[in-house]
């Protein structure tokens, strides 16, 4: 059972060997006094030496040794019991690591020597029908007869060498150590350069990456083996709740949750599940929500301003000459990751379609040729991670993607044909298939929309985020209080979030940008203005301008911090340089532009001048109006390490930066002390997450939209919880002003006594002295 009862509030911390269990106890007595409940802990087991985030597990019955082994992990909750917080940690089902060396992951260690009669071949998800039989290792820089050639291939000690590689050697071939390429043709894997990765892998890995490894937690055994130490955390009251990671990649998601509620008694548990436009989580699942994506969305969206598209979508096209249609340039980079990325997962797709017990079905009139042309276009037209067994939405997306795909390729409607019953599960034998076919659809939606599409289309980078939809341009109040409700009777203990390891961006850096939509004529001629003096070669015009988007979203951003983000971003985008093919006189004129700019003294007075003069009091703004929606939605709070204070971090790894928290305690204890100068965000989240400890059940009660009258009443947002707690939030600050203020804007206030708690103030019905002192306030019914 939870030591801390029902979770009110998370706070994740990124761990790793610099910030381990003994950093974060010291930090509990911290995240206890700013109002969290539960300790959020990213992946806690054994993984590869140096792991920067935890998911490349190569042990599951350690704890992390570089985060402090058991020893460690005892000071850690025995703080939190101290303090009366919980933790909740992160699960990694889906794979393990292929680590270096291999001989690091002792379950493929045996794979690797002794094949499929390894005691844990069922352990991972290999195809044993090709490779002759063994398995791909897509790790050297050349060919093998190349590396043979040059002596980078050694034996010793029993072990094949390759640099940091090694191999095991399988039973009776050590005899061969004296020819190399005889004893490499003996053994359970084959080497192979690491092009060959994405044409011919025989393994399932996670997304595109090689060194990860599906595994077969559908099997009763292997979940067993790899769950046994979570759950006994579990029992013993030192975990309190689960986040599962990447769901979707499991054979059978739906029963992993029943397994997993069975075995861990059913603790709080959140999956990792990514939610397109219009996508609802299945209800069936035995899970208490999702990791809050789709609230980071919901949250967003409702505070961008809809009248902004058509401007911005027309000074996008006008400054870059892109293309303004994001269903456009999605369709195009999923292509291009099916056609550059996925060709081994197809063609295993395909060996599926050539069993024998599948002879009946699909017709030797069906060529490889076309069925993998088929494949490869339903993986273009499918629009969501993955479809589920007996899941109405989830027939109805298949059928979508079948029709868009029959429209794409005509000349392939047989193939489709003998297709569509397979993947309806409609033939028994088509399980495997079917359940592959549904294993690759989220990767390839991974990389092609996240991945891909979010560094090409940039109208309004705000919008690009994880779960996001940039096609779909701001919401109205109304659909904000609709999914509020739905949260309310279908989820109500899901998680909500604004930035994770994950996000393009960090959530202060989008408020800033939604800005944006409310002055697109000002930042269009601000953008050509800036582009026509500097002195540099500009890389493309898209590139440029995610550069102008990025530096006043983040400014002030080193020239460091920026030149990596635009490595990333511009590799990611695979149109002029990727992490596979890096063109080093693209790279280098992208760096040369951004110490360019950042030099120019008087470009840079220019561009501060701008921030401050139009982005700096709205952004601010939408950061305290995302936050108190946040806080205060129904569903349990995260907040992402550090966010309390004002954050303006970009993409991985520049969002997982050490958190100063000597600061942010200063900082709380200048708050509590009185501090009028306390940053406004840490006095929303602390004073927030204090009221929904002190009131729990408010928060788990129900929802109830407060309307509003007046002639601004379309820029407030005020919802009441339970009955006694009001958040009202500033929308749209830029429209606001223009307007002349809230002049006499009403809420309709419950009957009752009302005060702030932010600013200690009586509140009454009119919205102007609500929000005199700050853009939100959180009303509480009482004595105050």
């Amino acid at each position: 059972m939870p030591t801390s009862g029902s979770p009110t509030a998370t706070y994740r911390l990124q761990l790793r060997r610099e910030f381990g269990f003994r950093d974060a106890a010291a930090v509990v007595p911290y995240l206890a006094a700013l109002g969290v409940s539960h300790v959020y802990c990213s992946p806690i087991l054994e993984a590869t030496p140096g792991s920067a985030h935890g998911y490349d597990v190569v042990d599951h019955s350690r704890l992390s040794p570089e985060l402090g082994g058991d020893e460690g992990w005892a000071e850690l909750t025995a703080a939190c019991r101290a303090h009366g917080l919980g933790i909740v940690v992160d699960v990694v089902p889906n794979h393990m690591a292929v680590p270096t060396p291999e001989s690091l992951n002792a379950a493929l260690w045996d794979v690797l020597r002794h094949g499929r009669d390894a005691e844990h071949a069922d352990w991972f998800d290999i195809d044993w029908d090709s490779q002759d039989g063994r398995i791909l290792l897509p790790v050297l820089g050349d060919s093998f007869d190349a590396c043979l050639q040059r002596g980078e291939l050694k034996v010793d000690a029993a072990v094949l060498r390759y640099f940091d590689h090694e191999f095991p050697l399988a039973p009776g071939t050590e005899h061969l150590a004296h020819d190399i390429a005889a004893l490499h043709a003996q053994q359970q894997y084959r080497l192979a350069h690491w092009r060959m990765a994405n044409q011919q892998l025989n393994y399932r890995r996670f997304f595109d990456v090689t060194s990860l490894i599906g595994v077969r937690v559908e099997l009763p055994a292997v979940f067993a083996a790899t769950h046994a130490r979570l759950l006994e955390l579990v029992s013993n009251g030192d975990i309190d709740g689960l986040r599962i990671d990447h769901p979707d990649g499991l054979a059978d998601p739906a029963g992993y949750l029943d397994r997993l509620a069975a075995a861990s008694g059913g603790v709080w548990t959140l999956v990792e599940k990514i939610l397109e436009h219009g996508e609802l989580l299945p209800s069936s699942w035995a899970c208490d929500g999702t990791t809050g994506y789709d609230a980071l969305t919901a949250v967003t969206s409702v505070l961008t301003d809809p009248a902004g598209e058509k401007p911005l979508t027309e000074a996008y096209v006008v400054l870059t000459g892109e293309q303004g249609d994001f269903a456009t340039v999605v369709t195009a980079a999923k292509r291009q990751v099916v056609d550059q990325l996925f060709p081994a997962e197809i063609h295993r797709l395909v060996r599926d379609l050539r069993r024998p017990d599948l002879t009946d079905h699909v017709p030797t009139t069906s060529s490889d040729a076309d069925l993998y042309a088929a494949i490869a276009e339903l993986l273009v037209c499918f629009d969501v991670y993955r479809a589920y067994p007996g899941d109405r939405a989830s027939v109805e997306r298949l059928d979508a993607a079948l029709s868009r795909a029959r429209a794409g390729r005509a000349d392939l409607g047989r193939t489709f044909d003998v297709l569509e019953p397979l993947l309806r599960r409609q033939v028994a034998a088509a399980e495997p298939f079917a359940v592959r076919f549904e294993q690759t659809t989220g990767p390839v939606m991974a990389k092609g929309v996240e991945d891909t599409a979010f560094y090409r289309h940039l109208r309004l980078t705000a919008l690009n985020e994880v779960g996001g939809d940039p096609g779909t341009f701001g919401t109205s109040v109304g659909d904000w209080h609709a999914h509020c409700r739905r949260l309310t009777q279908d989820w109500p203990r899901s998680m909500t979030t604004l930035s994770t390891h994950d996000t393009k961006r960090s959530e202060d850096v989008r408020a800033r940008l939604l800005v944006l939509a409310e002055i697109p004529d000002e930042w269009s001629s601000a953008v050509a203005r800036w582009r026509s003096t500097v002195r540099a070669t500009a890389p493309d015009a898209n590139t440029e301008y995610l550069f102008w988007q990025s530096l006043v979203g983040a400014h002030p951003i080193s020239a460091d911090r920026m030149k990596a983000y635009l490595a990333k971003a511009t590799r990611e985008a695979k149109r002029h340089t990727s992490w596979t093919d890096p063109d080093e006189t693209y790279d280098a004129t992208v760096a040369t532009y951004v110490d360019t700019v950042l030099s120019d003294e008087a470009l840079m007075a220019d561009v501060d001048a701008w921030v401050r003069t139009h982005l700096l009091d709205p952004g601010s703004s939408n950061s305290l109006a995302q936050k108190l929606l946040q806080l205060t939605m129904p569903g349990v709070p995260d907040i992402y390490q550090g966010q309390e204070l004002p954050d303006f971090s970009l993409v991985d790894p520049d969002n997982r930066r050490p958190v100063d928290y000597d600061k942010r305690r200063a900082a709380l204890a200048g708050l509590d002390a009185g501090d009028p100068t306390a940053a406004d965000k840490l006095r929303v989240v602390a004073t927030t997450l204090r009221v929904r400890r002190e009131r729990p059940t408010t928060f788990t009660g129900g929802y109830t939209p407060i309307g509003a009258t007046g002639p601004t009443a379309d820029h407030v947002i005020a919802s009441m919880r339970g009955d006694d707690v009001i958040a009202v939030v500033t929308r749209l600050p830029v429209g606001l002003r223009r307007r002349g203020g809230w002049q006499d804007t009403t809420i309709q206030l419950p009957d009752g006594r009302w005060h702030d708690v932010l600013t200690g103030r009586p509140a009454n019905s009119d919205v102007a002295a609500i929000l005199s002192d700050l853009p939100v306030a959180l009303l509480v019914r009482g004595d105050g």
